[in-house]
């Protein structure tokens, strides 16, 4: 069968078209193919996220999220300043509430230093000058922090790829694969195509994609749901940029917090309740099959073992107003029920293992030469796209080099 592609990328969320822009730039005679089973590209974790341009504050120093967080972040502000793509670096506020939270933000600080990211420590006076209507006794500034429409930045990636000889198949759903010594071939629901090499990021089908091209990853998929909350038109002037709380570190999310977007609304959220479908996005959205294997998951028993208390609390965030604007008021006390209104929601690809821990890194699987895979690639996977595809195009590189 003749090879049809250079490199065939399966996913066409914003890793796996930065990927795929880094392949075909690269090497600007090469077919770099990509497939996405939907009939757009980023439509699931991709356009459906906050929109924050990330400083890489939470990461722990030297990991790849720190690291890449950094380097991406420097990437896609120039790529969007070259481009023309609306964007603001507004910077953020983490805002501490009581003398406990101040020391937990004083790690924070420490860990901003280890990741070169600048902050600004500021008195109660001096924070509300920037967001006149948030509380607190203390908060961390993160000025390198912004917003962007990561949709737009994605279809900016396409145009690239095709630009350069690239090619997008929508619609079109990876079934399985079959590496060989010289090529890989990929069955899909249209027709077969064969690649010298393949990478796949199926974000939320991460795992599913890996195994059906014959990979035995470690690690499972959990859709975590991130449910949102808007400000009124008339109510958004209470929120100038971002303002996150300190988070809980024994918790594995940051929180409630408050961003507004490049539209100019500004939304609350996300709450992190299990998802019963690994594309579900309310609770009336439930697939048996993705039911029947996450229960079969000894993984997930294990974190609802651990997390049972914290659990509870987001599940009654999901259904409750009261309690989403409740913990909203704790940094944003001016915010009242009838200010918010429902908005959309987004379900994050997060791997963990058998064991109930959850993959605090960005994952790859590289057991065939031919194959790489994106295991994990969650938040702020957005943000770091750029940096993350020139790993994934080195890794390869040297894979063809061994090959040869």
């Amino acid at each position: 069968m003749k090879t049809e592609a250079d490199v065939l990328v399966v996913g066409g969320g914003i890793v796996g078209l930065a990927t795929a822009r880094a392949l075909q730039l690269r090497k600007p005679g090469a077919h770099v193919v990509v497939i996405d089973k939907e009939d757009d590209i980023a439509r699931h974790q991709t356009g459906n996220n906050s929109g924050v341009i990330h400083a890489g504050v939470y990461y722990t120093p030297g990991s790849y999220k720190a690291r890449l967080c950094f380097d991406g972040r420097v990437r896609l502000v120039e790529y969007l300043q070259d481009k023309g793509i609306p964007h603001r670096i507004d910077g953020k506020l983490v805002v501490a509430t009581n003398a406990d939270e101040v020391d937990k933000m004083k790690e924070i600080q420490r860990r901003c230093q280890a990741n070169n990211v600048p902050t600004q420590w500021m008195s109660r006076e001096e924070f509300r000058e920037v967001e006149p209507h948030a509380e607190g006794v203390a908060a961390l500034q993160v000025k390198v922090t912004g917003v962007v429409d990561y949709k737009v930045v994605c279809q900016s990636y396409a145009d690239d790829i095709r630009a350069a000889g690239g090619e997008i198949r929508t619609g079109t759903a990876l079934v399985s694969g079959r590496p060989g010594l010289n090529d890989v071939t990929v069955e899909t629901t249209q027709g077969p195509i064969v690649a010298k090499q393949v990478v796949t990021c199926g974000g939320l089908n991460a795992d599913l994609v890996a195994k059906a091209m014959g990979a035995r990853p470690e690690t499972r998929i959990v859709g975590f749901r991130g449910e949102y909350y808007e400000l009124t038109p008339e109510k958004s002037y209470l929120c100038n940029a971002l303002i996150y709380p300190v988070p809980d570190p024994r918790f594995p999310f940051l929180g409630v917090h408050a961003t507004k977007g490049i539209d100019g609304h500004v939304h609350l959220g996300p709450n992190a309740v299990i998802a019963l479908a690994r594309e579900g996005y309310s609770w009336t959205q439930i697939n048996p099959r993705d039911m029947v294997q996450l229960a079969a998951f000894p993984g997930i028993w294990r974190l609802a073992q651990k997390y049972w208390k914290y659990s509870i609390g987001e599940v009654q965030r999901s259904f409750s107003k009261e309690a989403f604007v409740k913990a909203t008021q704790k940094m944003m006390p001016e915010v009242q029920v009838e200010d918010v209104v429902r908005a959309g929601a987004g379900v994050r690809a997060q791997a963990m293992r058998p064991d109930g821990t959850l993959v605090e890194d960005f994952d790859f699987l590289h057991e065939h030469p031919r194959v790489l895979h994106v295991l994990n690639a969650p938040s702020p996977a957005a943000t770091a796209s750029l940096a993350i595809a020139e790993v994934i195009a080195d890794k390869l590189a040297e894979a063809e080099r061994v090959a040869i």
